[in-house]
C-alpha cells in the first residue's frame, strides 16, 4: 500500500518545500519497495565474517602505498646527503675570494668536491695574482668558523703575480652552515699564520 503524500506531509509545511518534497515522495513511490535480503544477508554478519581476512587487493594498496612512502623519503635522504655535507654545505658550491692589501692583485675560487671513500671533502682552489714567497714562506688554506680560524686545509706555493695556481686540497672535517676559507702566508717555523692574502667575497 502506497502512503499518502498529503497525510505523510501536514499543512504546516510551506509551499516550495511542500513541492520539492512531493518530487521526492514521486520518484519513492516510482522506485517500488526494495528486494528483500537474502537469508545470509537477513541474519547480520556472523562471527566468522568479522574475523575473516581482509581482501587481497585492500592489502595489496596498503602494500604499494608503503612501498611508495618508502621510496619517497629514501629519494628525499639521498638528494639531501648527496647535496650536503656536516651542517648543510652543498658540494659542488664554489667561494670566492679577494684579495687583501697583503696581494691587492690576487683572487681565488675555492669548489667543494663530492666527499671520498674516506669520508674526507676534498675541494680545488684556483688563484691568480699571488706573489712569489721567500724560502721558507708558502700558503696556507684555512678553514673559518664562526669569524676565527678553525683547522687548516692545505698548502701551496706560487711562482709569482703572473703565474696561476691550481690545486686540490682537503678538509677532513665535519663542515657546518656559515664555515668558509681564507688563504694566508705562513712561515715553516711558525705556529701561527701570517697576513691573510685571500679573504671571502662578500
Amino acid at each position: 500500500m502506497t502512503p499518502n503524500f498529503d497525510e505523510l506531509i501536514g499543512p504546516e509545511v510551506d509551499r516550495a518545500e511542500r513541492e520539492r518534497l512531493r518530487k521526492v515522495h514521486e520518484l519513492l513511490v516510482t522506485a517500488g519497495a526494495p528486494e528483500e535480503l537474502p537469508p545470509h544477508l537477513e541474519a547480520g554478519p556472523t562471527l566468522a565474517m568479522t574475523l575473516a581476512k581482509p581482501h587481497k587487493p585492500a592489502r595489496r594498496r596498503v602494500a604499494l602505498l608503503a612501498a611508495a612512502i618508502s621510496l619517497l623519503a629514501l629519494a628525499f635522504l639521498g638528494g639531501y646527503l648527496a647535496g650536503n655535507h656536516g651542517g648543510g654545505l652543498a658540494t659542488g658550491q664554489t667561494t670566492q675570494l679577494d684579495g687583501t692589501k697583503a696581494a691587492p692583485t690576487a683572487l681565488a675560487s675555492l669548489k667543494l668536491l663530492p666527499e671520498d671513500a674516506s669520508g674526507n671533502l676534498p675541494m680545488t682552489l684556483t688563484a691568480t695574482g699571488l706573489p712569489k714567497l721567500g724560502r721558507g714562506w708558502y700558503y696556507e688554506v684555512y678553514l673559518v668558523r664562526n669569524g676565527k680560524i678553525f683547522a687548516p686545509c692545505g698548502w701551496f706555493v706560487s711562482k709569482g703575480v703572473d703565474h696561476g695556481v691550481d690545486v686540490t686540497l682537503n678538509a677532513p672535517y665535519d663542515l657546518q652552515r656559515g664555515d668558509t676559507w681564507i688563504v694566508a702566508k705562513h712561515f715553516w717555523r711558525s705556529r701561527t699564520p701570517g697576513a691573510d692574502v685571500l679573504r671571502p667575497n662578500v
